[in-house]
């Protein structure tokens, strides 16, 4: 009985270690996170591509968290205010950072 119990403690220990091991941290992304920033990324570059003003080869898109950094080089302010607008409307997108230049 003795070894039963000692048995127990012990993979519930290691299950709680495996279990803090994978928690997330400010600096750190867990899995589900990546995965929703890999979804608000992808969404977000559809919504530009699906844009005939917009060419979206020159405008790059990153998440972290549901921030997302847009970033390149666009003809107008009118294009940089398109594309911020098209990345505020994707579902999970908690803020946008705008880092786009004018050509």
């Amino acid at each position: 009985m003795k070894l039963f119990k000692r048995i127990t403690v012990f993979f519930a220990v290691a299950l709680l270690a495996v279990m803090t091991g994978c928690a997330t941290s400010s600096k750190n992304e867990g899995v589900g996170e990546y995965v929703d920033d890999t979804v608000i990324t992808t969404k977000t570059k559809a919504a530009i591509f699906n844009e005939p003003t917009l060419k979206s080869a020159e405008i790059n898109v990153e998440t972290y968290k549901g921030v997302v950094q847009l970033s390149g080089f666009v003809s107008s302010q009118t294009d940089i205010n398109k594309v911020v607008s098209l990345a505020r409307a994707v579902g999970g997108v908690t803020s946008v950072k705008n880092d786009m230049r004018l050509k």
